[in-house]
């Protein structure tokens, strides 16, 4: 069937001589779709799983160089841990070795729970995971059994050493997802009370205004990330969790 353009009918003739390909519009359009805009690239997707294999790799071969000591506090998460660089002036007294990863969800830190956490032999564990995991979809109940399998297998290789979950947070960026981020800090909150050794660093409602929104001043301008005053917030209802600190 010819195409139409205001009316004229295009034949194959007409369409050579116009420059337009053989499979007429639908075709050039195709073409441009994918071509899209001028000049514009498309971008490849984002290899995640090479990306983190990458990051642990970088870790342990800093260890290698600068071997941390054990007996340590020890950060493990996504990105909220990964972008804090002003954790060890925030904590002064303790030792602390950082060790989140951008992106990170649960089953990720599952994956390098050995390499992230178990190896480092610290005195205390303190995890910042989940947020992503709602971001791309996990229900809270599936949150909350990952985060049962995470925890039991940092038990299972540092037994008897505390861990300490700290709340997803209500970054404005994702305030759409704020029913389900809830839903899975009240279900994980639940399961910690019931046993021992694990505690609750409730963020939620510290980074709210009186009316129950997300505030806006403690955030970088993805409006998802905490500035310097959201993780200072973080300290202050985290430092209860260390205990005294350990060095001058």
């Amino acid at each position: 069937m010819p195409d139409i353009i205001c009316g004229s009918v295009l034949t194959p003739a007409t369409r050579r001589a116009a420059g337009l390909p053989a499979g007429g519009l639908l075709a050039l359009g195709l073409g441009l779709a994918l071509a899209g805009p001028a000049g514009a690239q498309q971008q490849p997707p984002v290899d995640l799983a090479a990306r983190f294999a990458q990051r642990v790799d970088a870790y342990e071969a800093a260890d290698k160089t600068s071997p941390p000591p054990a007996g340590a506090i020890l950060l493990a998460g996504d990105s909220q841990f990964d972008r804090w660089k002003t954790f060890a002036e925030d904590l002064p007294g303790y030792t602390v070795i950082n060790r989140g990863i951008d992106s990170f969800r649960t089953d990720d830190l599952i994956q390098y729970v050995d390499r992230l956490v178990i190896r480092y032999k610290p005195r205390l564990v303190v995890l910042h995971v989940g947020g992503n995991d709602i971001h791309r979809g996990k229900m809270p109940e599936q949150l909350l059994a990952d985060t049962k399998a995470l925890i039991a297998k940092i038990r299972a290789g540092l037994p008897g050493v505390p861990i300490a979950w700290s709340s997803i947070t209500p970054g404005p960026g994702r305030w759409d997802e704020a029913p389900q981020r809830k839903a899975a800090n009240a279900l994980v909150k639940a399961w910690l009370a019931t046993e021992k050794g694990l505690f609750f660093i409730d963020l939620w409602d510290a980074m709210l205004t009186k009316d129950g929104q997300p505030r806006e001043d403690i955030w970088v301008a993805d409006r998802v990330h905490p500035n310097h005053d959201g993780y200072l917030i973080r300290v202050r209802l985290t430092t209860p969790v260390l205990g005294p600190p350990d060095r001058k």
